[in-house]
């Protein structure tokens, strides 16, 4: 039977961040995806935002590795010529009443290490982006935007060239316990495969705990619930009235961050992502809520003409939070937790995952 050093399991962001960082050690690396491409979902399917670390609890994995991570990913963009523009972040209060949230979120951000945001008040705003209604705002002039596609393929290319091998339309379906690591199960373009493997990283987004119920040994208190979550876009036609990112203030206990105003480094704008939790994965737009969209949007830009909205694309974070409850970490979960050597599952790789993906990478290399 083939055996191998090391399996990633998922082709996205994180995995391929896994595999490039760890085929740098001369190991033999395979990663499964089961898809037809890489970063088939939630990696290509988001705002495409590279974050400050500004919203997340103070000494969470999701706070201190989008902090790492931001610093390694605009490094790594400028190292491998994958376009990215730091074009900075309004957060605004619209409204007087939200001003003390504003605050509340500066004060997190600050106990998280991130100094560099600014204080503006209307005026201010109001030079920066006119057609903004706000009351108060923060500027991240640490925040901006990459080339999402360019990013994963500047991993595969630096994973392939330290001797990674890339198998797509594989699907692993069970991992059982070997003498000296896993037993690896699957089918690859139709047909059953077999390997062993001695560390085997699950990185498969979405499908994490499905492979996880499915491993031998793994206690089910070690699995947790996935709450899929569907985010709607929706693009802007014509030219964009804002230079910059604009973000309203979370709401209270929400799973998202607001519906947001997003560039690509072309210039276009769109909005999104909405909160639309779901019982199976599904990509469909949904149409109907541009009316919802227009309404929140309005908020902070009362200029919108609902007429330029057309629905885009969608993507679906995969979430440890059900609807009301409170947001929940990243899961890095290895031996020291579930005691099972070899394994290493994650869980709950939301956003700012694609922030956080190198650093990610570089916490499992330093566990191993």
């Amino acid at each position: 039977m083939e055996r191998i050093d090391i399996l990633v399991i998922g082709a996205g962001a994180v995995g391929l961040a896994c595999a490039a960082r760890l085929a740098a050690a001369g190991r033999s690396l395979l990663i499964c995806e089961q898809e037809a491409q890489v970063g088939s979902h939630a990696s290509s399917r988001n705002s495409e935002v590279i974050h400050a670390g500004i919203y997340y609890p103070p000494g969470s994995l999701k706070a201190e590795l989008c902090i790492e991570g931001r610093a390694r990913l605009y490094a790594w963009c400028g190292q491998h010529q994958v376009a990215c523009q730091r074009l900075g972040k309004l957060l605004v209060a619209v409204e007087p009443a939200e001003q003390a949230r504003l605050e509340q979120l500066h004060a997190n951000a600050r106990a998280c290490a991130v100094e560099s945001l600014q204080v503006l008040d209307a005026r201010q705003v109001g030079a920066l982006e006119p057609a903004l209604r706000a009351h108060a705002g923060l500027l991240s002039p640490d925040s901006g935007i990459l080339d999402s596609h360019a990013y994963l393929q500047s991993l595969l290319a630096c994973a392939e060239q330290r001797g990674a091998q890339l198998a797509l339309h594989s699907r692993v379906e069970r991992l059982q316990r070997a003498a000296s690591g896993w037993r690896v199960e699957g089918s690859s373009q139709g047909e059953a495969f077999a390997l062993e493997a001695g560390l085997v990283i699950n990185a498969a987004g979405a499908f994490a705990q499905r492979l996880a119920a499915h491993s031998e040994g793994l206690a089910a208190a070690h699995i947790p619930r996935l709450h899929l979550c569907r985010g709607n876009y929706f693009s802007y036609s014509g030219r964009s009235p804002f230079r910059r990112l604009i973000y309203p203030l979370p709401e209270a206990n929400s799973a998202g961050l607001g519906i947001h105003a997003t560039l690509d480094l072309g210039g276009q704008l769109r909005f999104g992502p909405d909160v639309q939790y779901l019982q199976q994965l599904d990509y469909r737009v949904d149409a109907s809520r541009g009316e919802a969209f227009a309404m929140a949007i309005r908020r902070y830009f009362p200029a919108l003409d609902a007429q330029r909205l057309q629905p885009a694309y969608s993507g679906v974070r995969s979430k440890l939070c059900g609807p009301g409850e409170p947001a929940a970490d990243f899961v890095i979960q290895d031996s020291a937790v579930h005691g099972l050597p070899g394994l290493i599952n994650l869980f709950g790789i939301e956003s700012p995952g694609l922030t956080a993906s190198l650093a990610i990478a570089e916490r499992l290399a330093g566990t191993l």
